[in-house]
């Protein structure tokens, strides 16, 4: 009897994880003789344990085809880590439950490093527990930290728009620098890793001589080297751009956005390094400033994509079904880089157990010697990641995105509680 997939959207969204939707539900309806019907999470993992299955069968050919220019999760994610079988055995229970009911024994999961963990688990336990699945986990993150892989569906478009958002605001500031703003200051994403942070450096090049100053979590903060930086850059310009990590910190470990909340993974909960670092310059050096926080913006931005990005998305996701028909089970397929310029990659894999709880940060090699730029080796290696547009289609002045159907299946078990 054919098995049906499940495929589940995890954590934070980005601009192109749709395209991996697109890439595993299009590849999987090629192969019908092997794979039955995808059934889509509603939310997430939790989809699975509440039995809340879409049906994608039920969505047209068109639709689909149409999630490679829709931003964010078309199915919903979450931010929801199963815990260890020995802590908590309902959850794989129920997970196998529910795969047993619905004749489910593939399982895609599109997400960063806490998805590969999961899917890892998931693949290792349920064989186990009697009913064996095969589980391909689809890398995705802005956050650009997963190990193996070149680099991870979702930061290339985060990076361009970082890029774009800084190059943009700093030639605002440049122009009222005289009399009004100097200090223009953009909080990125990024909680250990400064990839995103880095992208910001792009602007500092030959085309434009942009004064800026970037924060990394993989460097200390020095409040007084700091200054010295921005006084230097401000009085050789007449203005600073400042690119923060929300992940920036002190040496004492504390984050300079720490609130003193924890997410749902448990990770502290960060926002507000801008307006921290902005203070510090005004009662420092008295410059009048701005700031930003890119938040949303910067992982929603289809509008402004990076091909590349969206390209290896799409490719990825198609690459997990071929995968798993060849009997791979327990892995995630990658992006392989051939060459810089021209800019060529192909598709490799990396197991599970190599990239579950592993985190890849800013090589002390792609950054400045004095610790707030990037070197020209992390420019090499950023440039043809945000190169190339792939515009949505557009209606009245607004992009054109799907909205799908997202119809669920008639449930068989009994209700569960997440």
């Amino acid at each position: 009897m054919v098995k049906n997939a499940f495929y589940a959207q995890s954590g934070g969204v980005t601009a192109v994880i749709n395209a991996s939707a697109c890439g595993v539900i299009q590849t999987a309806r090629k192969h019908r003789d092997k794979i039955g019907t995808v059934y889509a999470g509603k939310n997430g993992i939790i989809g699975a344990l509440t039995e809340e299955l879409i049906d994608t069968d039920e969505e047209s050919a068109e639709d689909i085809a149409s999630l490679k220019n829709t931003p964010s999760g078309a199915f919903g994610s979450c931010r929801f880590k199963l815990k260890s079988l020995e802590h908590n055995k309902k959850e794989y229970e129920r997970l196998i439950e529910v795969f047993k009911a619905h004749n489910i024994g593939y399982f895609f999961y599109n997400g960063g490093g806490d998805s590969a963990d999961t899917c890892y688990k998931v693949s290792q336990l349920s064989e186990k527990m009697g009913y064996p699945v095969q589980a391909v986990h689809v890398p995705k993150t802005v956050d650009n930290d997963l190990p193996i892989t070149d680099n991870c569906p979702g930061f290339g478009s985060v990076a361009k728009y970082i890029a774009i958002s800084a190059l943009e605001a700093s030639f605002d500031v440049r122009s009222m620098a005289k009399t009004s703003t100097k200090i223009f200051v953009l909080e990125v994403m990024g909680r250990h890793a400064g990839w995103i942070a880095a992208a910001g450096g792009l602007i500092n090049n030959d085309d434009y001589d942009i004064p800026v100053v970037i924060l990394f979590p993989e460097i200390e903060f020095n409040k007084d080297k700091f200054l010295e930086k921005v006084d230097k850059k401000v009085k050789e310009y007449g203005y600073c751009t400042i690119v923060v990590s929300e992940g920036a910190h002190w040496p004492d470990g504390k984050f300079l956005a720490e609130q003193g909340t924890k997410d749902a993974f448990g990770h502290a909960q960060l926002g507000g390094a801008a307006p921290v670092v902005a203070n510090i310059i005004k009662d420092s050096l008295g410059h009048k400033f701005h700031w930003a926080v890119a938040d949303y913006l910067q992982r929603a931005s289809r509008h402004i994509a990076s091909k590349s990005d969206v390209e290896q998305a799409y490719a990825l996701g198609e690459a997990a079904v071929e995968m798993l028909l060849a009997g791979e089970n327990s892995i995630m397929p990658t992006i392989e880089r051939i060459s810089d310029f021209p800019y060529k990659w192909k598709i490799g894999k990396a197991d599970l157990a190599d990239v579950a709880n592993v985190e890849k940060f800013m090589p002390r090699d792609f950054i400045s010697d004095d610790g707030f730029d990037i070197s020209a080796k992390c420019r090499t290696y950023l440039t043809p990641l945000i190169d190339g547009e792939s515009y949505p289609n557009y209606k009245n002045g607004l992009p054109i995105f799907v909205t799908l159907k997202n119809k669920l299946v008639v449930k068989k078990l009994t209700n569960f509680d997440v």
